[in-house]
């Protein structure tokens, strides 16, 4: 590598104090832009509504489309979800942390925002390390839908994210250039079968080979 790409590595490696400064702004309820496995993400602290509520009008998102969120570890999921088929602990096993979001009975007690019509919400455990660190310090769950108006093309950059949200948001934590242009897979687990959502970054054929081909409906 030349010293060039070197210093240009660096430049994308976000100091300490970087996370620093974007869970201290977590925790005063605004939100941030961040990197995750796939698209960059508004995060905001998932369990304050205002926070939440800002999220929606950042986006212009419709009130009934819920937003997923990122957890550390089991512990910070079991304490948004009801319960955990065993069809989605096969999906845990063989895809967390990484870019499926699964959509699971939420607790009563979690903010509204976070749930769809079914009463469901989606979570997922990111293979992205300042993603991990910013939820695992942060010790709340992290708003995770992408980094654009609703309508508009996800940020793949920290630059096309600014264009967006320049004068609205003021902490951006920059990892490069990411590389999905889909997203994470969603998908939503009923009791012995599960439906894809939305076909991202794991696709039906990879999901099949987990859960059996007829688990998954049309």
């Amino acid at each position: 590598m030349s010293k060039s790409e070197t210093e240009s590595s660096k430049a994308k490696e976000p100091r300490a104090e970087n996370i620093g400064d974007a869970v201290t702004a977590l925790r005063r309820g605004e939100v941030i832009v961040f990197p995750t496995e796939t698209l960059y993400g508004l995060g905001a602290d998932a369990l304050n509504p205002a926070a939440i509520e800002k999220v929606f009008q950042l986006k212009g998102r419709d009130p009934g489309s819920p937003i997923p969120v990122l957890v550390a570890d089991r512990d910070m999921m079991n304490a948004l979800v009801a319960e955990v088929p065993p069809i989605a602990e096969k999906l845990i096993a063989g895809f967390w942390p990484g870019a499926l979001t699964i959509i699971l009975p939420a607790r009563q007690n979690i903010p509204r925002p976070l749930m769809n019509s079914t009463g469901g919400v989606g979570v997922r455990i990111s293979s992205q390390a300042i993603a991990a660190e910013l939820v695992q310090t942060l010790g709340r769950p992290l708003t995770a839908t992408s980094a654009n108006p609703s309508g508009k093309a996800p940020a793949r950059t920290v630059e096309e994210a600014k264009d967006y949200f320049t004068g609205q948001i003021e902490i951006y934590v920059d990892a490069g250039a990411l590389p999905s242009k889909t997203g994470s897979t969603v998908i939503e687990i009923g009791i012995e079968t599960a439906r894809i959502i939305r076909e991202g970054e794991i696709d039906r054929s990879e999901l099949q080979q987990v859960i059996g081909k007829g688990k998954i409906l049309p």
